[in-house]
């Protein structure tokens, strides 16, 4: 396996349990109610783009068609807004994930502050399209706030991975 420069230790496998775990705990905390505001940071695409760029081969479009269903539903917006726009987030950060990975987290979250801005525009989009009410220009807030948050999701949701294995006199890894 071809390393990253920099890269120290190997990964452990993630369970899947945890990886949809950590989708309905974003999930929950979406659903608080505590008023959504234009500004505050969708934590569910943040996680979903996490477990897309890390996991592609477990959490795809069809996980994130659902989720973004469960916001629409949640906060009765025109259904599949959140639904296309979790699905166009999620594609285009798995066609970029391997390029993404070879970066350190901090140029990573720059490169996916722009899919995250698309993301909040396709919502804005359909929002508007079907007479809603402009929000306000603190909406450019939402999807810089998400990609600052993406260091912290980095080591939050790799943590487990990152334990040390049992070791083995056998094993040199």
């Amino acid at each position: 396996m071809i390393m990253r420069p920099g890269q120290q230790q190997l990964l452990l496998p993630v369970s899947p349990l945890f990886i949809w775990s950590s989708l309905v705990v974003a999930l929950l905390v979406n659903m608080v109610p505590v008023g959504r505001a234009a500004w505050t940071p969708d934590l569910l695409a943040l996680v979903i783009v996490f477990w897309s760029v890390h996991q592609p081969d477990r959490v795809g479009i069809g996980a994130a068609f659902v989720f973004g269903l469960l916001m629409d539903v949640h906060q009765s917006a025109m259904l599949g807004q959140h639904a296309l726009s979790y699905t166009t987030l999620c594609f285009l950060a798995t066609m970029i994930h391997r390029r993404l990975l070879w970066f350190p987290v901090f140029q990573q979250a720059l490169q996916l502050l722009p899919l995250f801005a698309l993301s909040h525009l396709i919502e804005l989009a359909i929002r508007m399209i079907g007479g809603g009410v402009f929000p306000g220009w603190t909406l450019l807030v939402a999807p810089a706030l998400e990609a600052a948050l993406w260091p912290l999701a980095s080591l939050i949701l790799l943590a487990p991975q990152r334990r040390t294995p049992e070791p083995d006199a056998n094993r040199p890894l």
